[in-house]
């Protein structure tokens, strides 16, 4: 996957290292290196495991060395390198890394995703879910849509579109599993908003979503 802060893969995640970390967490949206942390439970360096993440968010500038990777698992038996998947420019990697990173090593916070952290607790709570309600203008990747698609997202997708006024196609009303109505009622949506051809496919990227819950 090319590099890119402002471009988006057809998952519908960011092409930058929070996308992927955002992608690999299966998170409802696209985060920051500021509000990665909010998704995730600090680990000791002794008790990292493969999916969880490597933090560095530089608060005073973040656009000065912030990065995320994620952990791949020990690449030696010392525990001083490890195999570190992440998002960098030209593209996507995955590398033998001196623990905690090449640069600004003492900066690096490790993190597991909240949803495995209460699942092994016992909680039996899932995090995608409740953050999706949490934070219903979130895109949720475009995976959640297209024919055989049947999700929560599906429903809310329609229920908004009914609000907006492009629910015409609706004859009993928005449900979980996608359809014509769906599709036909996005790509009105998308009309409107002026776009034609590929940009009018009546499935929601990011830029449909974002408009339809502003």
């Amino acid at each position: 996957m090319p590099y890119s802060n402002t471009e988006y893969w057809p998952d519908g995640y960011r092409q930058d290292c929070s996308g992927l970390v955002s992608m690999a967490w299966n998170l409802p949206g696209n985060e920051w290196t500021g509000s990665l942390g909010t998704f995730g439970v600090r680990v000791s360096r002794d008790q990292l495991q493969p999916g969880d993440m490597l933090l560095f968010h530089n608060a005073a500038d973040p656009q000065n060395g912030s990065h995320v990777v994620l952990f791949g698992g020990w690449s030696d038996y010392t525990h001083t390198y490890y195999l570190a998947y992440e998002q960098t420019r030209p593209h996507t990697r995955g590398q033998s890394t001196p623990y905690a990173y090449w640069s600004n090593s003492d900066r690096y916070v490790p993190y597991r995703y909240k949803g495995l952290a209460e699942e092994t607790s016992g909680a039996g709570v899932s995090v995608t879910g409740a953050a999706s309600s949490r934070y219903p203008g979130r895109y949720p990747g475009r995976s959640f849509f297209g024919p055989g698609a049947d999700n929560p997202h599906v429903t809310r997708l329609g229920e908004q579109l009914v609000k907006k006024g492009f629910g015409t196609y609706y004859t009993s009303g928005p449900g979980p599993r996608w359809g014509e109505a769906d599709r036909r009622g996005v790509e009105a949506f998308q009309r409107a908003q002026g776009w034609r051809g590929g940009a009018a496919d009546g499935c929601p990227g990011p830029e449909t979503w974002r408009r339809l819950f502003s």
